[in-house]
């Protein structure tokens, strides 16, 4: 009898069990649920739990609450400039109205509302990119070009049951085939800049060159005239001094010269010299010239006294200290003044030594 009775019961415990099992579903914290009921929707669950249904005839229909993502594949835009770019870009969405999503997307769910908000997002890319130039697309703030990406695929996309949270361009660049020539532009470009700083480098370092070279032509110029002058003031004093000292006395000019004559004429270079030894050459190698000396005062510090009363007349020269004289140019000014050159003094070593006195005849009377 009681093996009997639990045959009979345990069939009913199972059937128990089994429509307990089909009347309760678990949403989980990731999920939204929708309890449909022959096609129409009868309740929402969006909070995590546990709920009872109708079994066998009640169906629980999850969606994914978290937020998902979805690359949009690489396309090419014109943007306002006419110059095409390869664009790709990744939007972030989310379901906020799953009634709504269930209806736009019926049995289709995550992976047709998937290829929806690519046409989405894609067409408010074209949109935007086209109506600004390609240099703002290729700048580095493109947040404002993204912000509005984002607020037209979320107006569009709000049929849906969506929010698109996010649209962020991943690469914005230039087709394949059109890189080459934009490298090749860019280097031309750079090339041509680099070409016209070396040629102003090379403009400034003539100038510079060029200034260098007349102030050194300048200086040059200014130093020889100075030099020219003070030579020539030099040559003029020189040869004015030789002139007052040869002139004092003839008989030492002419020595002089002659002892000049033969540094020059015997300095032993194997050199032959033809001539008479009796000749007015050799002079000074046979006297020295010192019985012809007789310096002669000059006109402004010699005195002649004359006496005629005895037969012997003195004829005395006062004596003075000699006078270095004064040379000047042909503006008047002492030489080397022009050129800021101080001259020195005439040695005293050339001045004219005392003169002795002299004893000449007396002039006989006239008849």
């Amino acid at each position: 009898m009681q093996r009997a009775l639990s045959i009979l019961v345990l069939p009913f415990v199972a059937v128990v069990v089994l429509i307990a099992s089909a009347s309760i579903y678990i949403v989980d914290v990731r999920e939204k649920a929708l309890v449909m009921r022959f096609g129409e929707v009868v309740d929402v669950r969006e909070n995590p739990g546990m709920g009872l249904k109708v079994p066998f005839i009640d169906n629980i229909v999850r969606y994914d609450a978290r937020i998902l993502g979805i690359p949009t594949p690489p396309m090419e835009v014109t943007p306002l400039d006419d110059r095409r770019l390869v664009v790709d870009a990744f939007a972030r969405w989310q379901i906020t109205d799953v009634v709504q999503f269930r209806r736009a997307t019926a049995a289709g769910g995550i992976q047709f509302a998937q290829q929806r908000l690519a046409d989405i997002v894609t067409n408010a890319i074209r949109q935007v990119l086209g109506s600004v130039p390609s240099t703002t697309v290729l700048s580095d703030d493109r947040t404002p070009l993204m912000n509005q990406i984002r607020d037209l695929a979320r107006e569009n996309a709000k049929d849906l049951g969506v929010r698109v949270i996010d649209v962020r361009l991943t690469r914005t660049d230039l087709p394949e085939q059109n890189l080459t020539a934009t490298y090749a532009r860019m280097r031309a470009e750079r090339e041509r800049e680099a070409a016209d700083e070396i040629a102003r480098g090379g403009e400034a370092a003539q100038r510079v060159r060029a200034a260098a070279d007349r102030t050194v032509v300048e200086l040059t110029s200014e130093a020889r005239k100075k030099a020219e002058i003070v030579r020539g003031e030099a040559d003029a004093r020189r040869n004015a001094i030789y002139a007052e000292a040869f002139g004092r006395d003839p008989e030492f000019f002419a020595f002089t010269r002659s002892m000049t004559s033969y540094e020059r004429a015997l300095k032993g270079e194997n050199s032959s010299l033809v001539i008479q030894p009796e000749g007015q050459f050799f002079d000074y190698l046979r006297n020295d010239g010192a019985d012809r000396a007789n310096p002669v005062p000059g006109a402004s510090t010699a005195a002649l006294s004359v006496v005629t009363a005895s037969p012997l007349v003195e004829i005395a020269a006062p004596e003075e200290e000699p006078v270095a004289p004064d040379e000047t140019n042909r503006e008047g000014q002492p030489l080397g003044e022009n050129a800021g050159v101080k001259l020195t003094p005439m040695p005293e070593s050339l001045a004219s030594p005392p003169q002795p006195e002299s004893v000449v005849p007396a002039t006989p009377p006239a008849n």
